[in-house]
């Protein structure tokens, strides 16, 4: 009897230390991981800024060339037209297709894409049966 307890210890024992190693492992694959995530959304941060400076330039130089043949509160005021007619296409863009349709291929991390499925016209109905179209509901009710 005392031999089985002893080796109940060592199970309760490889167990706990299995636990710790497997721990110890997932901390690392995710601290690696992350890492990895962190450089790469710096990066993207810092493209972000750029594109902005670059595109702040872009307006300035628009600004001014249409400032040397125009009043400078016109060429301020047709450059924020500019400015305003891409971020209304940008945002057209950045909808879903027409009449909020989902495309019919999606793109996977992976790069590969894979199917969507459709999306009801309608939004789904717990316990209502809608009405026939044929049907009077106050004909049941009546007699002729």
């Amino acid at each position: 009897m005392q031999r089985l307890e002893h080796l109940e210890h060592l199970d309760k024992h490889l167990v706990d230390e299995l636990a710790r190693v497997a721990r110890e492992t997932v901390r690392d694959e995710l601290r690696a991981q992350a890492r990895g995530q962190r450089r790469r959304a710096a990066l993207y941060a810092g493209a972000g800024a750029a594109a902005l400076y670059a595109g702040a330039a872009v307006s300035l130089a628009v600004g001014l060339a249409l400032a040397l043949v125009l009043p400078d509160w016109a060429a301020a005021l047709i450059t924020a037209v500019i400015l305003g007619a891409l971020a209304l296409a940008l945002r057209g863009a950045a909808r879903p297709t027409a009449s909020g349709t989902v495309p019919a291929q999606a793109t996977a991390p992976g790069g590969r894409s894979v199917p969507v499925p459709p999306v009801p016209s309608a939004p789904p109905t717990a316990g209502v049966v809608p009405p026939r179209p044929d049907s009077d509901p106050d004909a049941s009710h009546r007699r002729d």
